[in-house]
Order: C-alpha cells, then sequence, then structure tokens
C-alpha cells in the first residue's frame, strides 16, 4: 500500500484518514482497539499522529484491510509477534515500492 503523506513530525487525523482513504471514525476505533497506536493530543484533544504511529497503522490497515484478519486476529498477531511481523513488513513494503520504481522506469524507456 502506498501512502502518499509529506515528511512532517505531526499528522491531523483528517490527514491520516484521506491517506489510508478511510473514515476518520475507523482511525479513531483502531486506536482505541490497538494499544501500539498512542497517538499525542493537544489541548483541544485533537489527535496527532507521529511516523511511528502512521507505520503501525500501515501494519494494522494490511492485516486487517489487505489479508483479512479479525481485529482479535490482528491484536493476537501483533501480541505475539510484534517486532519481527513488523520488520517483515518493513522489508516487503520497501521491495514493492523498488518494484514500482522499477516498472516506471521499464515503462519509460
Amino acid at each position: 500500500m502506498q501512502i502518499d503523506l509529506p515528511e512532517k513530525r505531526y499528522y491531523g487525523i483528517g490527514e491520516v484518514a484521506k491517506a489510508f482513504d478511510v473514515n476518520t471514525s475507523l482511525i479513531r476505533f483502531w486506536e482505541k482497539e490497538f494499544d501500539i497506536l498512542k497517538p499525542k493530543k493537544n489541548a483541544k484533544g485533537n489527535r496527532k499522529f507521529t511516523p511511528e504511529d502512521i507505520k503501525n497503522l500501515k501494519f494494522i490497515y494490511h492485516l486487517v484491510k489487505e489479508r483479512g484478519f479479525t481485529l482479535e486476529g490482528a491484536k493476537i498477531h501483533l501480541k505475539e509477534n510484534k517486532k519481527q511481523s513488523l520488520n517483515t513488513y518493513d522489508i516487503i513494503s520497501k521491495l514493492e515500492n523498488v518494484k514500482a520504481e522499477l516498472l516506471k522506469i521499464k515503462s519509460n524507456l
């Protein structure tokens, strides 16, 4: 999954929801359900997501939306082998980005 977010320290919930093409209510729901999501809140209560939160959201999105895990299944998967799964997902994401770039170069030739 490709997410087009600019390099920033914090992202608003609207930006995040738009990047993932989901409703803001789903992001808030996942925040309650998954312990690894801990966005900061300002004085007004607005959520500010860090790049680490975005990385965790990508992984949750991958498990739930792309691989078809239930919420309970995704929670169990994260608890049992969080570090290994995140590393594997990062590697796969980087390889998919490289593949996309190579295909773009090939089409330009």
